[in-house]
């Protein structure tokens, strides 16, 4: 049990609380994370826990049924957090596994104080005393958001008293979510790990893809890779979509026949210790991409190319969306599938039709990941620390008449995560092959096996 709480293990959570308290504190806030309810699959069987992204960042536990309280310095009083979770109970343990109970979490989480969960909402209002405002993210259970406002509505009953109430409800978002934006040491170490163990499962994918070969199988393959190198499990689910079933963007049925001649996209990403990796490649499922198939992957790659390249300390978020852009209609243009000029495509936006999905979103905990994008109504500067996907592609409809038939029901997507630095950005996914002569050699030699 202690070795997964260490001290070295922990510190980065302890140093994460104080930095939320700091914030919080500046603006005469408190604020309360709620676990995850644990989710039924079906009749009385669960979907495997996984806990609430903002409580894990700032305590590192994973148990159900706690609640994290992080209360603001006031009246001479220092900032402090207040932990509920579940008393220790060996019948319980004995059904759903160990607790770490109330006694021993100051001690090896480093918390404040700590108290049983059951006392949560009798405790709350005279914890808030002195508290101004309170952040609670609304909207996301039902019965919390009603226990909440009972508490603020009792609070409020004791408007005669000298003590200060919270009179302000406020959103997590714009406060602990845009902490997390920039990732500290323990969170990069955690998304490189989870970024390996997903390129090897795609390299693995790569050699082991035959005609004849069911999407399924290579979903089972890769999140086998992801287990055996200890991944908690997919961050996402797998993407395995053959031919024209790579033109649906979310396809996630995994049940088709893989014929030579098509193409093969793979989206798929491995989370380790609660963070995410996503990563898409195509490749072909026989040993070479087709002349058409080659053409429009490497136009593909250099947009993605060129959007990595813009992912820079100081420039805007939306910068490599539109870099992408901007190659990608050039080359649309030049291959035949778009009729305009490159002005009037970007304009009209008639490159939709073929790229319909945005370049990037943030990555960490979430694989949309928490942060704004936007700051006083324009993109928000890339700043050193922050991670973002890069994942241009292209989609042309099996059934679009409107276009010369060998390019019809091609689907390709690259997609690799990337660290903003002060030295320009860093792949972190770059293990996964992507270079086409390169895909093409790796899938001779397999085929060739």
């Amino acid at each position: 049990m202690n070795s997964r709480y260490d001290a070295e293990r922990i510190a980065p959570y302890a140093a994460r609380r104080s930095r939320a308290l700091e914030v919080l504190s500046a603006r005469g806030a408190a604020a309360l994370l709620l676990s995850a309810r644990p989710k039924l699959r079906n009749a009385d069987t669960e979907h495997r826990y996984r806990p609430d992204s903002d409580l894990w960042r700032l305590t590192g536990l994973g148990e159900p049924h706690c609640a994290l309280l992080l209360l603001p310095a006031s009246n001479g009083r220092a900032a402090r957090s207040v932990l509920f979770l579940r008393e220790r109970n060996a019948e319980q343990e004995l059904w759903s596994g160990r607790r770490l109970g109330v006694e021993r979490a100051p001690e090896l989480l480093r918390v404040d104080e700590a108290r049983p969960i059951e006392g949560l909402w009798s405790d709350l209002p005279g914890l808030l005393e002195g508290c101004a405002r309170l952040c609670y993210r609304t909207g996301v259970d039902a019965q919390s958001d009603a226990a909440v406002l009972e508490v603020l509505a009792r609070l409020r009953s004791k408007t005669r008293s000298n003590a200060t109430l919270p009179h302000e409800l406020l959103d997590t978002a714009p406060v602990l979510h845009e902490l997390r934006l920039s990732k500290d040491q323990a969170e990069l170490r955690a998304m490189s790990r989870a970024a390996e163990i997903t390129c090897a499962a795609h390299a693995s994918a790569m050699r082991s893809a035959r005609p004849g070969m069911r999407e399924f199988e290579l979903e089972a393959l890769i999140e086998y890779e992801f287990r055996r190198r200890g991944a908690d499990a997919p961050a996402y689910g797998t993407i395995v979509a053959g031919g024209a079933n790579a033109c649906i963007l979310h396809y996630v049925d995994n049940r088709d026949e893989l014929r030579d001649g098509q193409l093969l996209l793979i989206d798929a990403g491995a989370e380790f210790e609660h963070y995410a990796a996503d990563v898409t490649r195509t490749f072909p499922v026989g040993e070479r991409f087709s002349a058409p198939q080659r053409e429009l992957y490497e136009l593909v790659l250099r947009a993605q190319l060129a959007a990595i390249d813009s992912a820079r300390a100081g420039r805007r978020f939306d910068e490599p969306h539109a870099t992408a852009v901007r190659v990608l209609v050039e080359g649309l243009c030049e291959l035949g599938l778009l009729r305009d000029s490159v002005p009037a495509a970007l304009e009209s936006g008639a490159y939709k039709r073929f790229y319909m999905h945005r370049t990037s979103h943030w990555l960490g905990l979430d694989v949309h990941d928490a942060g704004s994008y936007v700051r006083e109504g324009a993109s928000r500067e890339l700043a050193p620390g922050m991670v973002l996907t890069i994942e241009p592609g292209l989609y042309v409809a099996e059934d679009d008449r409107e276009v010369d038939e060998r390019w019809r029901g091609i689907g390709i997507r690259i997609e690799d995560d990337v660290l903003v630095t002060d030295a320009g950005p860093q792949v972190l996914t770059a293990a996964a092959p992507k270079a086409p002569d390169e895909i093409e050699a790796l899938r001779a030699r397999a085929l060739a096996s």
